[in-house]
């Protein structure tokens, strides 16, 4: 943690644990069973779960029909929330990310099962991107945006770093998703200098963004990236994007640590910041270290000096 960051100031930052959940982080307020966990997938070779894909990459588990009833409208009202930066909007401290079982077209069923369950329980935010599926996570996502499209604060993102390839990817993901519109849209997995250089070049990604801004497409814009803290780092002081989507778990401060300089940076800025990757693609359940997802988020929400 940084030196700076005390426990109260972080517990008070802007943050949502954890928008690249995809349904995993959310197993147990799905009504997985008891002892129940989502099944992982192999992460990549550095062990953090700082991969390719943003997101966990756990399973989720939906929940059996005896567990599935109802929400009330106190349970739904529990959900505790923070600002996300200067968006002026409340999220819920979970979030929900659009991939694993959310992003796979052949189970759509259990794919809108768990987005409605998630809005049920009081998650208003919700993360995806055209390339979680191959646009099946934005399909199933919009299946549910079609009814209830004003209950969630909803984040695509481009991966395209160009101008015209973000305009296609757009136009695209509004279709799939069913809106006209975004709450957030993002330069995604942005790794290498040579991303943000030509993301913030005269025919670059950004100058699609704020067209798309200024036209009222999407309120606000955001930057993503789980590969190296010092490319976001760079991103965010060179462009003043509204929100940040980076790593942050209990191994972070081991390999390239998204919570020194990155973290204490965009608080600064009064970013909305969004956790993602809190289990570390699920290593972060070891013999001898964390044993339980309240732990896990225990430390992404608090964290510890």
């Amino acid at each position: 943690m940084a030196k700076n960051l005390n426990r109260r100031k972080f517990i008070g930052i802007s943050m949502a644990a954890a928008a690249g959940v995809g349904g995993a982080g959310l197993w147990r307020i799905l009504g997985a069973g008891e002892g129940e966990k989502p099944a992982g997938k192999p992460g990549d070779e550095n062990g953090l779960g700082l991969g390719d894909q943003e997101g966990d990459g756990e399973q989720a588990v939906p929940g059996d029909k005896e567990q599935d009833q109802p929400v009330s409208e106190k349970e739904r009202k529990e959900m505790p929330k923070r600002s996300l930066g200067r968006t002026g909007f409340q999220v819920g401290l979970f979030s929900l990310g659009g991939e694993a079982t959310v992003q796979i077209r052949e189970r759509r069923d259990e794919a809108v099962e768990i987005i409605h369950r998630a809005l049920d329980l009081g998650v208003n935010y919700i993360d995806t991107a055209p390339t979680y599926g191959g646009g099946g996570s934005e399909e199933n996502i919009g299946e549910v945006m079609r009814s209830r499209r004003e209950e969630v604060f909803l984040a695509s993102k481009t991966g395209n770093r160009t101008y015209d390839g973000t305009m296609r990817l757009i136009e695209q993901s509004l279709e799939r998703l069913q809106t006209d519109y975004l709450d957030l849209y993002q330069l995604h997995n942005v790794r290498v200098d040579s991303d943000l250089d030509q993301a913030l070049g005269q025919d670059g990604a950004i100058r699609a963004l704020e067209q798309l801004k200024e036209e009222g497409v999407v309120r606000h814009l955001g930057i993503t990236g789980h590969k190296d803290p010092k490319i976001l780092l760079r991103g965010i002081r060179e462009y003043e994007f509204d929100c940040l989507l980076m790593s942050l778990n209990a191994g972070d401060p081991h390999y390239l640590p998204f919570q020194e300089t990155l973290l204490e940076t965009a608080v600064e800025k009064e970013m909305g910041i969004i956790a993602m990757k809190v289990t570390a693609v699920g290593r972060i359940f070891q013999k001898g270290g964390l044993d339980s997802m309240e732990q896990a988020l225990g430390y992404v929400f608090f964290s510890a000096h």
